[in-house]
């Protein structure tokens, strides 16, 4: 099966169960505290629904769009935009009659389940698949330090120690510190064995950002000789298809950057010193046009991942752990999204598809909706107009204020709202387009 169908697939599947249960949080608030729900929606039926049918006083069903789900609420004005019925006098199952502080709650219940959701998958995930860790000593070659994290006194080959004062549990989540997490200090064992603690600037992040160089702090590998093109200069010079490269010229060769730097374009004749069957071997090599070698290479990383696996008691405290920290790491890079920059990169239902493996891979596919279910549980609880957020930030003001906005005020607010959520959503469909169709 196609790889993007597959995606789909799991798109779909996943968005159905998110949808679902945050609507079932805001419909089983809502039946405790007596308020009647008129439909509980899959998606949306615009004009008609592909399944529905009645039960007690609620119709349940299937839309044809599939841009998400709704509860329509008796008594509240929201993306139904039912004016008339706000017309009528209140009774007393409405959502408009109930106290705020249980308005408030049916209106929290959908990123409530959200965040409960997405916690508990990683913390299942955890407990059923284990986790891998990768310490500082399974990388021993240390990091390549790119020019942006020498700027901070990062150096090649440099073993990272402790984060604040803490040992890391998986060394290559460094970037991810380094970007969202904003550590005070980073001690590092450079690799002529001198020990330092760099002091790291609260604005990294940023320049990381700006930079476009998200990972400035990469593994180094081992490099070997893949292929040999016919009477290529490194062919003559005697280099064989599966030698090890261990530098050129006296400088090492721990990365594929390594081999185009400028200073090796510049050669009339290079000596590349090889591991072969553990002889360690030289070769002068004379490219005949610069820097045509005639050798393509592979990389192997050096650095290997050691599977733990949980108990359930270590499952959960670890998988709320995880989930917290991708909910604060989410947090803090939304704030890009209002640069220039960050704005071409806000992606729709195609970047959020990519997010699932071009494979079927239930693992995959609970850490993604784990993901999403908190991505969505932040993005509804924004004071948007049309989006929990918004009725929240209203019910707020009313129970500071003691006075409730009115009915006009609301409707206006929440076609302001919608179609602000519709724009949103075409400019981000709208960059997938565009990055598929020239990129």
């Amino acid at each position: 099966m196609d790889p993007a169908v597959i995606k789909g697939i799991q798109l779909l599947l996943s968005l159905s169960i998110l949808v679902v249960l945050h609507e079932l949080g805001h419909f089983i608030p809502a039946k405790l505290f007596k308020t009647r729900v008129e439909k509980f929606y899959l998606f949306f039926d615009v004009n008609f629904a592909l399944f529905k049918k009645k039960i007690g006083e609620t119709e349940y069903g299937i839309g044809w769009l599939p841009l998400g789900g709704y509860v329509k609420i008796s008594g509240m004005i929201d993306e139904s935009m039912d004016t008339e019925q706000m017309k009528q006098p209140a009774q007393p199952w409405e959502f408009r009659s109930k106290p705020a502080w249980q308005r408030l709650i049916i209106m929290l219940g959908g990123v409530t389940v959200n965040i409960i959701l997405g916690f508990f998958i990683y913390m299942m995930i955890l407990f059923v698949w284990g986790k891998e860790v990768l310490p500082t000593e399974a990388v021993p070659n240390g990091l390549n330090a790119a020019p942006i994290a020498q700027t901070i006194g990062f150096q090649n080959g440099d073993q990272i120690l402790t984060v604040d004062g803490e040992p890391m549990e998986y060394v290559l989540d460094i970037n991810r510190h380094l970007f969202l997490r904003s550590p005070n200090s980073i001690e590092v064992l450079h690799k002529n064995g001198q020990r330092e603690v760099l002091n790291i600037p609260e604005d990294f992040g940023s320049t990381m950002f700006e930079s476009g160089d998200m990972f400035p702090l990469t593994p180094r590998e081992t490099i070997f000789v893949d292929s040999l093109y016919p009477g290529n200069p490194v062919e003559i010079a005697g280099i064989e298809v599966g030698d090890q490269l261990i530098s050129y010229d006296g400088n090492p060769i721990q990365s594929k950057d390594d081999l185009k730097s400028e200073e090796l374009r510049l050669k009339d004749s290079i000596v590349f010193k090889v591991l072969r069957n553990e002889r360690m071997l030289n070769f002068t090599v004379f490219p005949t046009e610069k820097a045509t070698l005639g050798f393509r290479i592979q990389s192997q990383l050096n650095a290997a991942t050691t599977h733990v696996d949980l108990d359930l008691a270590e499952s959960i405290v670890e998988g709320f752990d995880f989930g917290y920290w991708t909910l604060h790491d989410y947090v803090v890079q939304f704030k890009y999204i209002f640069t220039k920059k960050g704005a071409t990169q806000v992606g729709g239902f195609g970047a959020i598809g990519n997010l699932f493996p071009a494979q079927w891979d239930w693992k995959g596919f609970w850490s993604s909706t784990a993901l999403i279910s908190i991505i969505l549980a932040f993005m509804n609880v924004l004071p948007i107009p049309a989006l929990d957020g918004g009725h929240v930030m209203f019910l707020l003001y009313e129970m500071i204020s003691g006075r409730k906005p009115n009915d006009k005020f609301m409707e206006y607010a929440q076609m302001f709202g919608f179609f602000l959520l519709i724009a949103l959503v075409l400019f981000a469909n709208g960059n997938d387009v565009y990055r598929w169709l020239f990129t």
